[in-house]
């Protein structure tokens, strides 16, 4: 297969970028009526969300981009609107999705945390899917490498503008870990997820956001405020939030488990601390090469997934009402 897309389009005047939004967004609804119906939710209550979902997510990730990047629109604010040439940021997306499902389940009296469960795991096949439409606008490509890194696609593309150069595939990595999330939350959503309403909706935001924070450090075009990268340190304190609240919800677990309290939960807590750190000042203060940081953050968000299950898991010995999942 080429490096380089044959055309941005599949059919003037449809974008690659709009279908494989379209299609990754049509498999997440089908995959959450399914589980409409497992969890006896009414008849066609994520139809009904998805008419607001959708297109205010759409809004919010375009918000969000235009926001910390205006320099690209000043000098043509009408181009704020040409959503199909690209610029879409997640994390917007998903704040204007989770404030339209809250407002969405307060009208219709259902549990919040339960209509996310439902939602994240098509999500994260969605982002797997939509991150393709990157590659044919030629965006969210990575560093560039030279002959010692494997130059051939997916690994690596070759970027026209740059004079045919071999850059990161940062979009292909990124795909493939949104689909290693689906699979997992997948496979585990009957089991090892359900203890309590927003199980799963957590796990995606922190897996999710371990994965993004690595990802990010070798793109080429994040999305900064001054010298801080915004997703890298959303991510971080994204992780450390869930952190400690799985901290504090097991607390009993944990004191059981002095290895758990004393060890690995401090050092996933020192380890977030670092990313923080690091997303603020790191980049101004230590001249770490690429490798090194990445690293560095790839060893922080082991240890912070390890200081996760190491708080969660201990409950497996809980047992799960089916009537918890249930409205």
């Amino acid at each position: 297969m080429s490096s380089i897309p044959y055309s941005r389009y599949l059919i003037y005047p449809v974008t690659w970028y709009s279908f494989l939004i379209v299609a990754g967004a049509s498999l997440a609804l089908l995959l959450s009526c399914r589980e409409e119906k497992r969890v006896q939710l009414p008849r066609d209550t994520v139809l009904d969300l998805a008419l607001w979902l959708i297109p205010g997510g759409i809004i919010g990730a375009r918000i969000y981009y235009v926001i910390f990047s205006f320099y690209q629109f000043q000098n043509d604010l009408l181009s704020v609107f040409r959503v199909w040439e690209g610029g879409l940021a997640i994390y917007g997306g998903i704040i204007a999705g989770l404030l339209i499902m809250f407002l969405f389940c307060r009208r219709r009296n259902i549990p919040f945390l339960l209509l996310c469960d439902i939602i994240v795991p098509g999500l994260a096949l969605a982002q797997s899917i939509g991150r393709w439409g990157n590659w044919f606008n030629m965006e969210a490509y990575g560093l560039p490498v030279n002959s010692s890194f494997p130059c051939f696609f997916p690994l690596a593309v070759q970027i026209p503008a740059e004079g045919y150069a071999w850059h990161l595939a940062t979009f292909f990595y990124e795909s493939i870990w949104d689909f290693s999330i689906f699979v997992f939350l997948l496979l585990t959503r009957h089991t090892l997820l359900q203890r309590k309403k927003g199980d799963i909706f957590f796990f995606y935001l922190f897996l999710y956001a371990s994965g993004r924070l690595i990802i990010e450090e070798l793109r080429m075009d994040s999305l900064y405020a001054s010298s801080v990268r915004i997703s890298q340190l959303f991510s971080a304190l994204l992780c450390t939030f869930i952190l400690f609240h799985y901290r504090l919800s097991s607390a009993n677990n944990v004191r059981r488990h002095p290895f758990l309290s004393f060890v690995l939960f401090p050092l996933s807590v020192v380890s977030s601390i670092v990313i923080i750190f690091y997303s603020l000042f790191g980049h101004s203060l230590f001249s770490l090469s690429a490798k090194h940081a990445v690293l560095l953050l790839s060893a922080c968000s082991i240890l912070m997934i390890i200081g996760l299950c190491s708080v969660y898991f201990p409950r497996r010995g809980q047992e799960v009402k089916n009537a918890d999942y249930c409205v």
